[in-house]
């Protein structure tokens, strides 16, 4: 198993990351493997897989880029840099570390990604170029349309994350991160399950970065800063958020309302129903006041933020609809 020996400081140091060029990337992964992980995704990839086959068609230099450097165990590093943790750096911003690789860094990171010597189908300068207008193409054409509310999806995810952390500590919050991902334990976290021999990474800046295909990876800049990229839980990652209320449930309390109430069969936050439901903050801090007062819901403080839960009366009227 691949696992990173981390101290308190690095733990201390450790925060969640909003990266749009790892959407992207994650996106790109996505298209280029073609299949869906559920029905919101199989929609989406009706819509945009056939544009991007069309591009990759024309380009195969580029096809043979990405087959490369992003379709194995090991991606080529200059196509995942490690996000540097520093303010809120815009889509433009990430990509222009990518742009401005050196072609000879770039043709490393290729061969080792492919294990092996480069066909001469790429041995070539543009490659940085090439993969940055990919890259770019991606993000105007298949994330942008959709970014508002995927990014409402990472903050929820990184909402729950946090409530893990405050209430089980670093082992909740890390543990099925991303597939193989858990702590073990004496500082160590195992990233992965592949055989890789562990890396000491204490002291150094440990960043999780939540992206809403469920697409996952590492990176590193060493020895300073190391992230996972993770793929948000799956009940927000899902096109289809909000859980379909029982006719009656709706027409008692209204289906707006009806969809929060059933939401909450495990605690969320507003931000979290919010990206989950779609509708507007307003929206659904009434209906939670409504629900709130008739006791159907209750909540509690989870580090700084609030939770909201059914109670036993919300569960009862739930289950009885949904058994009538």
């Amino acid at each position: 198993m691949g696992w990173w020996l981390v101290n308190a400081d690095t733990l201390a140091r450790s925060r969640f990351v909003v990266s749009p060029l790892a959407e992207a990337t994650a996106t790109l992964k996505t298209l280029e493997r073609g299949t869906a992980a559920d029905p919101g995704e199989r929609a989406w990839l009706d819509i945009h897989l056939p544009a991007y086959r069309k591009r990759l068609t024309g380009d195969p230099v580029t096809a043979l880029l990405v087959r490369t450097g992003l379709c194995r165990i090991w991606n080529a590093d200059f196509l995942t840099p490690t996000p540097t943790g520093e303010g809120a750096p815009t889509f433009g911003e990430e990509l222009a570390r990518i742009r401005e690789t050196p072609p000879e860094a770039a043709r490393a990171d290729l061969a080792v990604s492919l294990g092996g010597p480069l066909p001469a189908q790429l041995d070539r300068p543009d490659l940085p170029e090439r993969a940055a207008d990919l890259l770019e193409w991606v993000w105007t054409e298949s994330v942008l349309p959709y970014w508002p509310r995927r990014q409402r999806i990472i903050e929820a995810d990184v909402v729950a994350r946090t409530a893990q952390l405050s209430q089980g500590g670093w082992a909740a919050a890390l543990n099925d991160m991303r597939p193989g991902m858990r702590w073990l334990g004496e500082s160590r976290l195992q990233i992965n399950t592949h055989d890789y021999p562990p890396r000491e990474i204490s002291g150094a800046q440990l960043m999780f970065v939540p992206v809403t295909p469920r697409q996952g990876w590492v990176s590193w800049e060493a020895p300073h800063r190391y992230a996972a990229i993770y793929p948000c839980s799956g009940t927000l990652a899902e096109a289809n958020r909000a859980a379909s209320a029982p006719e009656a449930l709706g027409r008692l309390l209204g289906p707006a309302r009806a969809g929060v109430l059933v939401l909450l069969d495990t605690p969320k936050s507003t931000t979290q129903l919010v990206a989950l439901t779609g509708q507007g903050l307003g929206s659904v801090g009434r209906h939670l006041k409504v629900l709130l007062d008739a006791h159907l819901v209750g909540r509690r403080r989870a580090g700084r933020s609030v939770l909201y839960y059914r109670t036993d009366a919300g569960d009862v009227l739930v289950k009885a609809q949904r058994n009538g």
